[in-house]
């Protein structure tokens, strides 16, 4: 009868472990998945993208979030990306107006993207993200 009284107990431990294990991996994933995030204009108002190359590896994503000298937006130009990506798809021609409006895109196909603020492109506006 002993032996019976232990068997709630290694299934209530090992459906904790299994639920502990399930949580870490969602957060894990979670995380991973938002690799890198770019201030669209300097803390002092400078027209750049800080910092201006980010490193990730392939299936995460980048978030730009604007910051200061606005208004933003972020263009890809089709010579200046892997094949296989889409330009149209990663750039946003909108306008980012507010402080703190974001944009995030993700990048599936490894390489290098650069990336520019179409209105402050004459100012050297210009990033880099490198995709493993």
């Amino acid at each position: 009868m002993k032996a019976n009284a232990n068997v709630p107990k290694v299934s209530f431990v090992r459906k904790v472990a299994q639920t502990a294990g399930v949580a870490a991996s969602t957060l894990a994933l979670a995380l991973s998945a938002q690799a890198a995030d770019v201030k669209l204009g300097s803390d002092s108002g400078g027209l750049v993208f800080e910092p201006a190359t980010v490193t990730i590896n392939k299936g995460e994503s980048v978030t730009w979030k604007n910051n200061a000298g606005f208004p933003h937006n972020i263009m890809f130009d089709e010579d200046e990306i892997p094949a296989g990506a889409n330009a149209d798809a990663l750039s946003n021609e909108d306008y980012l107006n507010a402080p703190g409006e974001t944009v995030t895109r993700t990048f599936d196909v490894s390489g290098s993207y650069s990336y520019y603020c179409e209105p402050h492109q004459g100012a050297g506006m210009a990033g880099k993200v490198i995709v493993k």
